[in-house]
């Protein structure tokens, strides 16, 4: 199995999920705080870099909901700024295996790459991402 570095917001429940299902399949993890990290422009495009711009973004976000932010408007110089500032912005979790790195969690996609329970693995990617909160539970809190 494969040692994660796995970055979350603290107490967020959907990444609580995630983190159970990637540690049911042997998975071992190293666990970072998104929000307090040290952040480089380099860094952060080493796992958002392949990806449109408008998948670097955490939906969930109270200024993504309330349409202050705006994915779909913003070039990547202002995303990758705006992330940057505010990183409670950045979509979750960001996981690292080796050179490999990965945005957002789909199960599919997840279980392809390093392997999660085949129950997990067939979870739509609905269910994986997002705030716990929206999804029934009140153990997510903006900020």
């Amino acid at each position: 199995m494969s040692h994660i570095l796995f970055w979350e917001k603290p107490g967020c429940g959907g990444n609580a999920k995630q983190k159970a299902w990637l540690q049911s399949a042997g998975h071992t993890l190293e666990v970072r705080d998104l929000l307090s990290w040290p952040w480089s422009r380099e860094s952060l495009l080493a796992f958002l870099g392949g990806l449109p711009v408008v998948e670097w973004f955490n939906r969930a976000a109270p200024r993504v909901k309330s349409g202050e932010v705006v994915p779909e408007q913003l070039d990547a110089d202002a995303a990758l700024q705006a992330l940057l500032d505010e990183p409670l912005l950045i979509r979750r979790p960001l996981m690292q295996v080796g050179e490999t790195r990965r945005v957002g969690f789909d199960p599919a996609a997840v279980d392809a790459w390093i392997g999660l329970s085949a129950q997990d693995a067939a979870r739509p990617a609905k269910q994986a991402e997002g705030c716990a909160a929206n999804m029934g539970s009140s153990q997510c809190t903006p900020g």
